[in-house]
């Protein structure tokens, strides 16, 4: 099924975008990554979507894998990805879709529900619940300094951090670290890149293949785009208030996710105040489920996406 995948260039406020995907239904499902990953994280959602009659579309964002870059990265913020979706649906002819958004993908996913209702039938996260980009979006000040969003928002920092190794070995580095339940935080003497083991292996669910797939787009793109949008943006206010994500959500949260250990986040989810912006929400935790969960085990999150997609009238 991965070689029935179709790879096109669709030009979207003034960039061309890569875009991946499989599939003709009158119904489209836009897939949004996280960082390390670009369209090919989503293969196995991809396959599964076709398979349920839905047009699925997966596209590297702007400065990342086949996508080209804005002239000025450094001046970019999450909104940028709003206008992105908006305009790479008008491309498309895509009246209205359902978005999948991962890691920070998840963010201008809702973003674009909460701005553009008429566009988005419904939304679904993995890992990130509902977040509004701004000085409080993450509470940074609640960890330790060597936290890695802190350590990644120091402007140089994390390029001469990842500039010590081949690309291949950073994707692989921040790939397993990130497949474990500890938040990565790095001792004062240590950077990100030292908290791996050279002795760990992959995880099992993620070949050589994969990883090769990865650093061929990221050898391509480099750092430079994905340190910006998200983690030196992260910060910076969107001018929107009383935000409110009215269509039907779904939010997957793996429980062996380290985001969930994020300060203040389990009670944000588990205590239902993230309903106080996305009310139609419905969450489902899955107990093994790690950061990368739709790769880790895809057969589980294909068929809750699938079972939530069917349930949306539109």
């Amino acid at each position: 099924m991965m070689a029935k995948i179709q790879h096109s260039e669709v030009e979207v406020k003034g960039l061309k975008l890569h875009v991946a995907e499989i599939g003709s239904g009158s119904k489209a499902v836009v897939f949004l990554h996280g960082f390390p990953e670009i369209w090919y994280t989503w293969r196995h959602q991809m396959i599964a979507a076709a398979n349920a009659g839905y047009r699925a579309i997966a596209f590297d964002f702007r400065g990342y894998g086949l996508s080209e870059h804005p002239a000025e990265p450094e001046k970019e913020t999450m909104y940028d990805l709003v206008d992105e979706i908006v305009g790479l649906l008008d491309a498309l002819n895509i009246t209205q879709a359902f978005l999948v958004g991962k890691d920070f993908g998840a963010i201008p996913g809702y973003l674009t529900a909460a701005v553009h209702p008429e566009r988005v039938a419904a939304v679904i996260t993995l890992g990130i619940p509902f977040m509004l980009p701004g000085p409080s979006a993450v509470q940074n000040h609640l960890l330790p300094k060597g936290f890695y969003i802190t350590r990644w928002q120091e402007p140089g920092r994390a390029e001469a951090d990842f500039g010590r190794f081949p690309v291949k070995s950073v994707i692989r580095n921040i790939y397993t670290l990130f497949s474990r339940s500890e938040v990565p935080i790095a001792a004062d003497d240590q950077e990100i890149m030292d908290l791996f083991d050279p002795c760990t292996p992959l995880p099992p669910w993620f070949s050589e293949e994969d990883l090769a797939t990865y650093a061929s787009l990221y050898e391509k793109s480099g750092f430079r785009y994905a340190l910006q949008v998200p983690y030196r943006s992260l910060n910076v206010e969107t001018g929107l208030s009383d935000v409110k994500v009215t269509v039907p959500a779904l939010l997957i949260m793996g429980e062996k996710d380290y985001v969930i250990n994020f300060p203040g986040m389990e009670d944000y989810i588990r205590s239902g105040m993230v309903k106080n912006f996305v009310p139609d929400l419905e969450i489902i935790y899955i107990p093994e489920g790690s950061h990368f969960v739709h790769e880790q085990i895809p057969e589980k999150v294909n068929q809750l996406i699938i079972e939530f997609l069917k349930k949306q009238i539109v």
